[in-house]
């Protein structure tokens, strides 16, 4: 059994007494998705679930947003490995009592997110449950993928788009507000990262994460798998402008807000050192999508966060903290 380091918090505690149950029946365990080799290169797959009440709420949004949402979760796993994706399989469990168009509306949802990202609905499962659960697995094929676990010290940490919108969105519906539309955009609309990963798979990403549980979280993912230390200036971090007055609301620095919110689906890149403005720019105009600086990798293990010069605690999304 081969094992990529996990990072701390409950989760992944869970997470590392699954693999030692699994013994030698687990293949290599802990990146964004399970590489296979083939004939063409490789074969890149991932699963995600979403579970009502625990990442969406239906008064929140339409069967068809619930959907999109759930695909394009699973869907940035890929764009994190720099994987082309093929096709999605979507499992889908509803009450007995929900009307048809409810399993419609959530299919309509998935098979636009895939169609979106190049990809077809290959199959699935539709079940009877006491709460909408919908688990969509990806497939995709990647020549080269890039792992999480690949950073070396010296090299710089990059992060696509802008953070905190989605964050922004959730604290408006838990205060009974409707979100700006920006936010509620980012929350139920996601956009998987596919091509802006495939090139910085192919322009020399060293190891890549999409920011599923928040940079706070995530950057001590990609510095426990790489054997690192991830240094975050928490000054460069890219802010959605949605997310500016959700922080200010809330007594909290736009960029610690950014940070410590989740559900962003932005990738966060280790880059080789000579990665600077030029290639920045090159990647910009390829991908419509802007990159900022937020760091590096450095010797030694866990994170190290900055906020104008001082050193910060913070804590991303962990399920069973």
């Amino acid at each position: 059994m081969t094992r990529i380091p996990l990072g701390a918090g409950p989760e992944f505690d869970r997470i590392r007494a699954i693999a030692e149950a699994l013994g030698e029946s687990a293949g290599t365990l802990g990146d964004d998705c399970a590489s296979v080799p083939d004939a063409e290169g490789t074969l890149v797959l991932s699963t995600d679930a979403s579970i009502e009440n625990v990442h969406f709420r239906r008064d929140w949004m339409t069967a068809e947003e619930v959907g999109w949402r759930a695909a394009a979760a699973a869907l940035s796993d890929l764009a994190a490995q720099g994987a082309t994706p093929v096709g999605l399989l979507a499992a889908v469990a509803l009450p007995r009592e929900a009307p048809v168009e409810d399993s419609t509306g959530i299919m309509r949802g998935i098979g636009r997110a895939a169609a979106d990202s190049g990809a077809a609905v290959l199959g699935g499962d539709l079940s009877a449950a006491g709460e909408w659960m919908i688990t969509v697995t990806v497939v995709g094929r990647a020549v080269r993928p890039v792992s999480r676990r690949g950073a070396s010290p010296g090299d710089g940490l990059w992060v696509t788009g802008a953070l905190g919108a989605a964050r922004a969105a959730l604290d408006a519906w838990r205060a009974g507000r409707e979100p700006a539309p920006g936010a509620r955009e980012a929350f139920a609309h996601p956009r998987p990262r596919i091509a802006a990963g495939r090139w910085l798979g192919e322009h020399g990403a060293r190891a890549m994460l999409d920011l599923s549980d928040g940079l706070a979280a995530d950057a001590g993912h990609l510095a426990a798998a790489s054997g690192c230390r991830a240094e975050i200036d928490l000054d460069s971090v890219p802010t959605a402008g949605d997310a500016v007055p959700a922080a200010i609301a809330a007594g909290i620095e736009p960029p610690l807000y950014a940070a410590a919110g989740g559900e962003d689906y932005e990738l966060l890149a280790a880059l080789p050192a000579a990665f600077g403005e030029a290639d920045q720019r090159r990647f910009e105009q390829a991908s419509g999508l802007a990159i900022t600086r937020v760091g590096r990798m450095a010797r030694g293990e866990g994170t190290r966060f900055t906020l104008r010069g001082e050193r910060v605690t913070l804590a991303g999304f962990d399920h069973f903290r």
